[in-house]
């Protein structure tokens, strides 16, 4: 198959561990981990809600104006799953102790569920939902419940509070890179 019956060619992967912004201020995006706590996360995802929508409202939010980068509705359709894997792991961490997380590979899922042919008003439909069920999840965490762990399989440990510290960059860094095109 040519990449044209195939959707837009894969971009280049991002290979980045991204768990350095849980220490140090992104210099893209402005956003300071140490600033966030878990009882700050809820109102943060649900503020940026609108943001999203009206990123899928673009004319353009399926084209992909810089061939290395993911189009505006790609960016969504991740954020998307972030909120749908975020959820789900963080209710592993309430759940078991020192869960380990399976892997998440973010450019296979991309071109395996075709985030560029997906309808941009299911998916901001979607995504709004699934930001307010993983908002939900975090302002349902208990403050004695900040400590529990979980692991990825290259190793990073999380407790529950550095987890939403790491986990709200991911929807806000990708806000901004929709917003500087």
């Amino acid at each position: 198959m040519n990449a044209d019956a195939q959707g837009p060619n894969p971009i280049e992967p991002d290979e980045k561990d991204w768990t350095w912004v849980l220490h140090t201020r992104c210099p893209e995006c402005g956003y300071e981990a140490a600033d966030v706590t878990v009882d700050h996360v809820a109102d943060a995802v649900r503020s940026m809600v609108p943001d999203w929508v009206a990123v899928l409202e673009r004319p353009d939010a399926a084209v992909r104006r810089d061939p290395s980068r993911w189009s505006d509705l790609e960016y969504a359709c991740h954020v998307r799953d972030v909120f749908r894997l975020f959820r789900h792991r963080l209710e592993l961490m309430r759940c078991e102790d020192d869960p380990a997380f399976a892997n998440w590979d973010q450019d296979v899922t991309a071109v395996e569920d075709d985030y560029a042919g997906q309808d941009p008003q299911v998916v901001g439909a979607e995504l709004a939902a699934d930001a307010e069920l993983v908002a939900a999840s975090f302002a349902d965490v208990p403050s004695d419940a900040y400590g529990r762990t979980g692991r990825r399989s290259d190793g990073a440990v999380f407790t529950i509070e550095t987890f939403a510290r790491y986990f709200l960059h991911d929807p806000l860094h990708h806000l901004w890179d929709v917003s500087t095109v």
